[in-house]
């Protein structure tokens, strides 16, 4: 009997408008790339986020699967999601033998040995296979003293376990010994900000923090996600400043920055100033570029449970980044309305972007319309049944060399196809989106795919 192609089923975002079908490839893409793991997102549990992520492994080539979340790890920063598809690698016999050389690569602290195993045991406990250990042994032979003492903490899986479990091989006398003091429980106490603040020797935590300004002890990330302890302990705010003044903001993000600001308003002219100072050295991209910022309610978001940071704040920081990168860039904001935001920088453009207009519905189809339609049109008035107001964008007729959009891909109508080179930033990890086919489609939020675009357009046009 002769098998029938029916048509496939249509899938739909979470707000309704028909979403493109995508490959296994790229569904675990879209899946991983802002994956925060099990942390609950606006319109999935993380949870269900996991488990797709899990059925999509064995349906991707094993060496994307590997490349993935190497690229997880490396540009997008996630510590947890690429240990989670190293465990479902291990699973499956065709994916099992990059296993160990990916683990190898994503553990990158002393304390993702440990975390890797409590996922590997989440729902059982069971023998480690022969890859997983010869990763965890390979991953072990990269940490010094130093940054073994410095994770060395009294949790439910040691690093001494994961050493015993995997059966590592020390490469020489030297490692012989550090192991064996690890073992033991004697290796050199590092004079780190954690220990230092964690030790019970009466001392104040205020003079704590201050030896640690002073002797510059405090990494940046370390500096701005510690802004709100020290203001409780009534640091000498002198000190913070200088440390700010001295932070090499090299590596370090935007919506770090933005984060940090929350918790210190009255810094953010010190803060400001050392995030630009990063920003001042990107090169620029030449063209007319348009980025398109969503502001609808589902990007206002935690990005976890523990953090006060938000989608919509990921969202601001590469805005900050591209207003820095792109030579002559239009920034728009989209809900209900279609906002330009002034041509501002740094924190005055993240004000811009937040209080542009209510946070509210997603009707991305018709903001990138009215971003293309001609200026003394008004675009498509449509009425959606669970909007009880009339949807009206004027049209902007700016013909941009490049659009950029800055969503969690959750559009409420259907999306046309860019004219010309056409991005899509997809900032979640909700299972359908609109922004394939002639679109550039990229998942993240990190400065990589800002990164990816320059790349990208030197490449076609070099």
């Amino acid at each position: 009997m002769a098998k029938l192609n029916l048509p496939r089923q249509p899938i739909y975002t979470h707000e309704g408008a028909k979403a493109v079908p995508v490959n296994a490839e790229q569904q675990l893409r879209r899946s991983v790339m802002s994956c925060l793991l099990w942390e609950k997102e606006f319109y999935e549990s993380g949870e269900d986020i996991a488990v797709r992520i899990a059925s999509s492994v064995p349906q991707v080539d094993a060496q994307k699967v590997a490349d993935m979340a190497v690229e997880a790890r490396t540009k997008m920063k996630l510590r947890h999601v690429p240990l989670l598809l190293v465990r479902e690698m291990a699973k499956h016999p065709t994916h099992k033998h990059l296993a160990a050389k990916t683990l190898e690569t994503v553990i990158q602290r002393p304390d993702e040995l440990s975390e890797f195993l409590a996922i590997y045991w989440k729902n059982r406990k069971c023998p480690l296979s022969a890859q997983v250990k010869k990763g965890l042994a390979s991953a072990f032979e990269k940490f010094s003293e130093y940054q073994l003492a410095k994770y060395n903490r009294d949790g439910q899986i040691k690093l001494r376990d994961v050493l015993f479990l995997c059966h590592a091989k020390p490469k020489d006398a030297e490692q012989d010994a550090l192991w064996k003091r690890l073992i033991n429980n004697e290796l050199a106490v590092p004079d780190t900000w954690e220990v230092s603040l964690s030790a019970q020797d009466g001392i104040p935590k205020k003079e704590k923090w201050e030896r640690l300004l002073k002797e510059r002890k405090l990494g940046a990330l370390a500096l701005l996600r510690n802004l709100r302890n020290m203001q409780e302990d009534n640091v000498d705010e002198a000190l913070i400043i200088q440390g700010l003044q001295a932070l090499n903001p090299e590596k370090v993000l935007p919506f770090r920055f933005i984060a940090a600001s929350k918790y210190a308003p009255q810094l953010e002219t010190y803060l400001e100033k050392s995030m630009m100072k990063c920003l001042s050295i990107q090169d620029k991209l030449q063209g007319k570029t348009v980025l398109l910022v969503d502001v609808s309610s589902s990007m206002n978001i935690r990005l976890s449970s523990k953090s006060d940071m938000t989608r919509i704040d990921a969202a601001c920081g590469l805005a900050i980044l591209a207003r820095e990168v792109f030579e002559t860039i239009k920034i728009f904001t989209f809900s209900m309305k279609l906002v330009e935001a002034p041509a501002r920088r740094g924190f005055a453009l993240r004000d811009a972007i937040m209080n542009s207009q209510e946070h509210s519905g997603t009707p991305l189809g018709l903001a990138v319309e009215c971003i293309y339609a001609d200026k003394s049109k008004k675009v498509n008035t449509l009425n959606f049944a669970h909007y009880p107001m009339p949807i009206s964008y004027q049209g902007q007729n700016l013909r941009p060399d490049r659009l950029i959009v800055l969503t969690d891909e959750q559009s409420a109508d259907p999306v046309r196809d860019p004219i010309g080179k056409g991005y899509l930033i997809n900032v979640a990890s909700a299972q359908n989106g609109v922004g394939y086919g002639e679109w550039t489609h990229i998942d993240g939020w990190s400065e990589s795919v800002i990164s990816y675009i320059q790349e990208f357009e030197r490449g076609v046009d070099g």
